[in-house]
C-alpha cells in the first residue's frame, strides 16, 4: 500500500514564513516550483495575497536572489529557466518537495546523499575526536528517547537525526565539508519530513544509525561508509513507496 507524502513544515536557514512579506515569498516560490508559473511566464500582479507594491517588490528581490525570477524594465518580472535556479537553497529544496513530483525530487536527493554521506562517514571514522563522538552519541540517545512509549515525538526524532548527520560532517575536520553541512541539513529536513513518519520507518532506522556510530567510534572507516550507505538506501526504498499528497 502506497503512503501519502506528508507536508513539508520547515526549512533550515530558509526565509521566514511569518508576516505578509514572508507569506508572499513562499506562495510564489511554491507556485514556481510546482509548475503553476512556468519559466518565461510573467509573475501575476496579485500572487493570491493582498499586498502593496512595496511588499511585492521586496518579495521579488528575495526570489531573484534564489535565481527564480528576474525583473526587466518594461517587460516585467518573469520566471527564469530552471537551470538558473539555486536548487540547493533551503527554501527551494522545500518548495521542490512541495512541488509537482515530490517522489522524483526525493529520488534525486537520495542519489546526492549516497555520494556525499558515506564518504563523510568514512572520514569521520578516521578523524572524529572525543567531542565529536560525544555529539554523535548524544544525538543518537535523543533519537532513541523520542521513540519511547506510545506517544512518539517524530519532530524531536527528526531534530536529533539531523544533529547526528550534521555531526558526522563536522567530525570530518574539513571546513569545506562543514560548509556543505548546511545543504545536508536542509536536504535531510526535506527527506525526513517525507519518510520518518511512515509506519515503522523511524524505529527501523535506529539500528542502522547505531551501526554508523559504532563504526565511527571503532575507527572502522570502511564499515562506517557501508553502514551509512545501508541507511540512505533504506530511505530510498521508503521514498519509492510514496505518492504525492492530495492538495485540497
Amino acid at each position: 500500500m502506497l503512503n501519502e507524502m506528508p507536508p513539508m513544515r520547515t526549512s533550515a536557514g530558509g526565509y521566514p514564513r511569518g508576516g505578509l512579506h514572508g507569506q508572499i515569498v513562499h506562495a510564489i516560490g511554491r507556485q514556481i516550483l510546482g509548475g503553476k508559473i512556468r519559466p518565461g511566464e510573467l509573475l501575476p500582479v496579485q500572487p493570491g495575497l493582498p499586498a502593496s507594491r512595496t511588499v511585492l517588490r521586496e518579495a521579488i528581490k528575495v526570489l531573484a536572489a534564489k535565481g527564480l525570477v528576474e525583473s526587466r524594465p518594461k517587460t516585467g518580472t518573469r520566471v527564469r529557466p530552471q537551470h538558473a535556479w539555486n536548487l540547493l537553497d533551503p527554501d527551494v529544496l522545500a518548495w521542490q518537495q512541495d512541488g509537482a513530483s515530490p517522489p522524483a525530487f526525493l529520488k534525486k536527493l537520495t542519489e546526492v546523499r549516497l555520494i556525499v554521506e558515506p564518504a563523510a562517514a568514512e572520514l569521520a571514522a578516521q578523524r572524529a575526536g572525543a567531542a565529536e563522538l560525544q555529539t554523535l552519541e548524544a544525538a543518537y540517545a535523543d533519537m532513541e528517547s523520542a521513540l519511547r512509549g506510545r506517544a512518539m515525538d517524530f519532530e524531536a526524532f527528526d531534530r536529533a537525526d539531523i544533529r547526528f548527520h550534521r555531526g558526522i560532517m563536522e567530525a570530518c575536520g574539513n571546513d569545506l565539508l562543514q560548509q556543505m553541512s548546511q545543504f545536508v541539513y536542509s536536504a535531510l529536513l526535506v527527506s525526513f519530513a517525507a519518510t520518518s513518519r511512515l509506519p515503522r520507518q523511524a524505529k527501523a532506522s535506529l539500528p542502522r544509525h547505531r551501526a554508523i556510530l559504532d563504526a565511527i567510534r571503532d575507527r572502522r572507516a570502511q564499515g562506517a561508509g557501508q553502514a551509512m550507505r545501508t541507511l540512505v538506501r533504506s530511505t530510498g526504498r521508503a521514498i519509492k513507496g510514496l505518492r504525492p499528497r492530495r492538495h485540497p
